[in-house]
């Protein structure tokens, strides 16, 4: 337990600069949106109830299901906006730093963005790799993202976050500002609380 309190401190003091400096890194190639509005949507899902599965193609070329990891693992679904802009390009990278702590959770992520295929690809082989799948939710367009109840006016997925436990069911759930990139340590303290 001290350990990972340890490891999230540093990892609070480490990430940000380690993930704005991957983005700086694009230059030109990320588009900034400029401020929006921080929620658009309306929550389908909530706390102690069973996720609805989904299976979508991801960037490694295999489809990947939900459920696939029923009884297994642990999985962080966590949406993203869309490929090539600010926040999301340091976001899923920093995860890539965390990735021990997941592991030893039992916890495996999956990254959702309505972005197709090529997009995704191009986007995350510019990243650098990632240890997680990566998923299309391209079509039907933002479906898994309108199932949650996260998909935006404007057809991008919400910055959200849903954690689902080994049996299925959906134990945190973290809808945030999408101007904003979500505070790793609050993710590790909602991972490590599926051991208790």
């Amino acid at each position: 337990m001290q350990k990972l309190v340890l490891w999230i401190l540093i990892l609070s003091m480490v990430l940000p600069g380690t993930a704005m400096a991957a983005s700086f890194a694009y230059g030109d190639k990320i588009f900034d949106p400029g401020p929006l509005a921080p929620v658009d949507s309306n929550l389908l899902v909530s706390i102690n109830q069973k996720a609805p599965d989904f299976t979508l193609p991801a960037v490694s070329g295999k489809p990947i299901s939900l459920s696939q990891y029923k009884g297994k693992k642990n999985v962080l679904i966590t949406f993203i906006p869309a490929a090539w802009t600010p926040v999301c390009s340091d976001q899923w990278p920093g995860y890539n730093i965390a990735k021990p702590l997941f592991e030893a959770h039992d916890t495996i992520l999956l990254g959702i963005s309505v972005d197709n295929i090529p997009t995704l690809f191009a986007w995350t082989q510019e990243m650098g790799s990632l240890w997680f799948d990566v998923l299309a939710d391209f079509w039907p367009h933002g479906q898994v993202a309108k199932t949650y109840g996260i998909l935006r006016s404007n057809g991008t997925a919400e910055r959200a976050l849903i954690l689902v436990d080994k049996q299925g069911i959906i134990r945190f759930i973290h809808v945030s500002d999408i101007n904003i990139r979500p505070d790793l340590g609050m993710i590790m303290k909602a991972v490590e609380s599926l051991a208790q």
